[in-house]
């Protein structure tokens, strides 16, 4: 008898191993724990259940936050500067930017249709008296002067994006001027960076964690009864958003960039699908650029379109949601719009999507939106209570089209890697990025 048949049979430690629970498989189950927590500390009145959910939402979103300012500070210094290393910069920079008002007009026509053909504010039983007046509003006056910041230091301190991508921009047009001479601040830029974009990976892998907290509290906080007060303005947002982002998105994939929008999805599902949960367009970037990139866009440009279309491409929170609020929110205020009006809060949702700045809510937006219009600005407080459900698929749409913009670009410019594109998988980033499994 050989020895080795006398040996017993030994495992590897590699098949000994618990199976790793995929990311989205987390995402669900947070998801839903989420839900059977809150239902539960709702129903049975657990105060301390709900304010426990409450913590780890808030304490998951201040960690996102944290990291914004100077993550879009150096994004789109990185991301300026990177343009330099890709032919016909200015011309990709332009049809960008086109591309970017182009989907915002489709994306606002689409919200008004729907708010026209709905209704919103019929039948809910809410008054002018439910509203307050916001904390935050929005203004021309405040937006076109508070593009520039009085000093360095606020813009951070108070986390005014808009004023740290003006910082920004700046910065990396001077550095290209400087040439050579500039090499040691965008290495060390682009070193510090990196740094950020690991810790937000960190960040990132608490997601499922950050959901139950989010969720658990919207829904122990507002209850199903104040859903259904609102359940035709929910359903419009989330249909709205859906016909844009699984509509109108594939179309345009299919027929401008010829490519096939199932492989997008397939391959950009990982930043929806954490965009839905965060909230916030900033923090799900590092996630963005991955998966643009790995769907075949240039890194070097993807590195600028993703940072850009971050602080400033919002057809969820700047075009379907203003939309549908302002209709929403005229019905409930028995004020008559004008086609001046609807055309109106086209031109806001092109202009001013930028005021949004990537950050979760579109208070600001809304109320500049609002202001336009003449309409009440307590209309705001009307639709605050729900702000979060809402906000879940409004981000998931800036996201996904934030991604679909560079991909249709790269493809019409013809840059685009569409071997990389068509074997595009729908892995989660963490299982083929060594950054997430450190």
């Amino acid at each position: 008898m050989s020895a080795s048949a006398s040996t017993p049979e030994t495992k590897s430690p590699a098949s000994s191993r618990i199976p790793k629970i995929p990311f989205w498989a987390q995402i669900v189950a947070g998801l839903a724990l989420g839900v059977l927590l809150g239902w539960l500390a709702r129903s049975q009145d657990v105060s301390w259940l709900k304010e426990t959910l409450g913590q780890v939402g808030d304490i998951f979103v201040q960690l996102l936050k944290l990291a914004v300012a100077p993550l879009v500070f150096f994004a789109i210094l990185v991301s300026i500067t990177n343009l330099r290393k890709v032919n016909n910069a200015a011309r990709l920079a332009a049809q960008t930017l086109v591309w970017f008002m182009i989907t915002s007009l489709i994306a606002v026509g689409i919200g008004l249709a729907i708010g026209l053909l709905t209704n919103p504010g019929a039948g809910t039983g809410l008054t002018p008296q439910d509203g307050e007046l916001p904390k935050r509003e929005g203004t021309w006056i405040d937006f076109l002067t508070g593009i520039i910041p009085s000093d360095v230091i606020t813009p951070f301190t108070e986390l005014n994006v808009l004023q740290i991508v003006f910082m920004a921009a700046v910065a990396g047009v001077a550095a290209l001027k400087l040439g050579d001479r500039a090499k040691p601040i965008l290495a060390l830029s682009e070193s510090v960076l990196e740094l950020l974009q690991k810790a937000l990976w960190w960040v990132i892998r608490l997601a499922p964690i950050g959901t139950v907290g989010l969720i658990g509290f919207a829904i122990a906080d507002y209850g199903w009864e104040l859903i259904g007060k609102y359940a035709t303005f929910t359903a419009d947002v989330y249909i709205g958003s859906a016909l844009v982002m699984f509509g109108v998105y594939p179309l345009l994939l299919a027929t401008v960039a010829k490519v096939n929008p199932v492989q997008f999805f397939k391959g950009a599902w990982p930043a929806i699908q954490l965009a839905f949960v965060s909230r916030s367009s900033v923090g799900t970037m590092p996630v963005t650029q991955k998966v643009t990139e790995r769907l075949g866009v240039p890194k070097e440009y993807a590195s600028f379109a993703v940072p850009f279309g971050a602080t400033t491409k919002m057809d969820g929170c700047a075009a379907i949601y203003p939309a549908l609020a302002a209709i929403f929110i005229a019905q409930i205020f028995d004020v008559q719009l004008g086609i001046q009006d609807y055309l109106l809060i086209a031109f806001v949702s092109v202009v001013g999507s930028a005021a949004t700045a990537g950050l979760t809510g579109a208070t600001v937006m809304l109320t500049l939106t609002l202001s336009t219009l003449g309409l009440p600005l307590e209309g705001v407080g009307l639709l605050m209570a729900i702000d979060p459900i809402l906000d879940m698929m409004r981000t998931a749409t800036n996201v996904a089209g934030q991604a679909v913009t560079p991909v249709i670009v790269a493809a019409r410019e013809n840059i685009l890697d569409r071997d990389a594109y068509n074997s595009a998988s729908s892995s989660p980033i963490e299982d083929r990025e060594p950054a997430l499994a450190a």
